[in-house]
C-alpha cells in the first residue's frame, strides 16, 4: 500500500511540473492561448492563460488519481503486468508534460511541429501498451473488457493476443502519419481507419469467438 501511494503522489507531481515553466513565462503570455489545434495548424479554440498554465495540469493530476485509484481498487490488480501498470501510471504525466509546453511556447509565438510530436507520441503509446496487452490477465480495469472477455479467459488471452498486434500496428501508422501532410484530406481518413481497426476488431473478434465456443457447448450438450 505504501508503494501504491508513493507512486500516486509522485505521478500527480510531476503532472503539476508544468505549473513552473507556466509561472516563469506568465506574463508573456497573452490573455487568451490557443488550447487546440486544427489538421491545418489553426487554433480551434481559445481559454485564458490561466486555464492554460494552472488548469491543465491540475486536469492531467486529478485524471492521474482517478485513473491509477481505479486500478488499485481492482480485485484483479495483480493480473494486470507490472509493465502494462507502469504504462498507465506515466501516461497522464507525460502527456502533461508534453502538451502543456506546447500550448506555452505555441502562445508565446515559437513555432513548434504540434503535429509531429502528438503523433509520435501517441504512436509509441500505442506501441507500448500492444507490446504488454498480450501479457495482462483478467481484471476489471486495463485491457479489452468485455462480457466475452471478462467471461472466458481463453476469449480473453486470444483477444489481446491479436489486439495486441493491432495496437502495435496503429502506433506504427501513427508515427508515420507524424510525417505526412496534415494538409491532406487523405489523413482524416487514415486517422480514423486506424482507430476503427484498434477499437473494433478486436471487439469483432471476440465475438466470433464467443460465438465458436457457444456452438461448440451446444453441441457439447447434444
Amino acid at each position: 500500500m505504501k508503494n501504491k501511494t508513493i507512486i500516486l503522489v509522485l505521478t500527480s507531481i510531476v503532472c503539476l511540473l508544468p505549473v513552473i515553466l507556466g509561472l516563469a513565462v506568465y506574463n508573456d503570455l497573452p490573455e487568451n492561448v490557443a488550447m487546440q489545434w486544427g489538421f491545418h495548424g489553426n487554433p480551434n479554440w481559445f481559454a485564458p492563460k490561466a486555464v492554460a498554465v494552472f488548469g491543465m495540469p491540475v486536469f492531467f493530476a486529478l485524471l492521474n488519481i482517478i485513473v491509477i485509484t481505479i486500478i488499485n481498487r481492482d480485485s484483479r490488480r495483480k493480473n494486470v503486468s507490472e509493465k502494462m501498470m507502469a504504462v498507465v501510471q506515466w501516461l497522464a504525466p507525460v502527456v502533461s508534460l508534453v502538451t502543456v509546453p506546447i500550448i506555452l511556447f505555441t502562445a508565446m509565438g515559437v513555432e513548434l511541429p504540434i503535429f509531429l510530436i502528438v503523433f509520435t507520441l501517441v504512436g509509441i503509446t500505442f506501441i507500448l501498451i500492444g507490446n504488454y496487452l498480450p501479457k495482462c490477465k483478467q481484471n476489471y480495469s486495463v485491457g479489452i473488457r468485455i462480457s466475452w472477455t471478462l467471461n472466458d479467459s481463453e476469449n480473453w488471452n486470444k483477444t489481446h493476443r491479436v489486439g495486441g498486434l493491432l495496437w502495435i500496428l496503429g502506433g506504427v501508422m501513427f508515427i508515420i502519419l507524424a510525417f505526412l501532410p496534415f494538409e491532406s484530406p487523405v489523413m482524416l481518413i487514415f486517422l480514423f481507419s486506424i482507430m476503427a481497426m484498434l477499437i473494433f476488431i478486436p471487439l469483432i473478434y471476440s465475438y466470433l469467438l464467443y460465438k465458436k465456443s457457444l456452438k461448440n457447448t451446444q453441441k457439447d450438450v447434444l
